[in-house]
């Protein structure tokens, strides 16, 4: 089963969004970019889901130092969506940028397709090749 951090001070959002993956998805949470990188690095998670407006830390900060170590796939999830932002978001590797507020079915289809295509690209390692 594949893990999914959402990363979101709005402890609403952030339930809703594990209300609706947990069937499917293991769920890790963290409410601000500092505690989301701590649990990013501990758990290496399959994706997250990252809100850009947080205390402590926000989400773009928190993508930049989690570059410098994981290409983890990263999915923004943000009313805070300017072309700025989404421009230096884009640069750091994000898969996909969805603006608040967004359909539960979007957002839960976009995390399917960026888990398959990450199990896609994983090595398989019964086949006993190596290149």
């Amino acid at each position: 089963m594949s893990t999914v951090l959402i990363v979101d001070d709005d402890k609403f959002i952030s339930k809703m969004i594990a209300t609706v993956l947990q069937p499917d998805y293991e769920i890790l949470a963290a409410f601000d970019g500092k505690e989301g990188l701590e649990s990013a690095l501990k758990n290496n998670p399959d994706v997250i889901i990252l809100d850009i407006m947080m205390p402590i830390m926000n989400g773009l900060e928190m993508l930049a130092e989690l570059r410098t170590c994981s290409n983890v796939p990263v999915i923004i999830v943000s009313a805070f969506g300017g072309a700025e932002e989404v421009e230096t978001a884009r640069k750091l590797g994000i898969e996909c940028f969805i603006n608040k507020p967004f359909k539960i079915e979007t957002l839960k289809a976009t995390i399917d397709v960026v888990c398959a295509m990450s199990a896609d690209l994983m090595p398989d390692a019964s086949s006993g090749t190596s290149e």
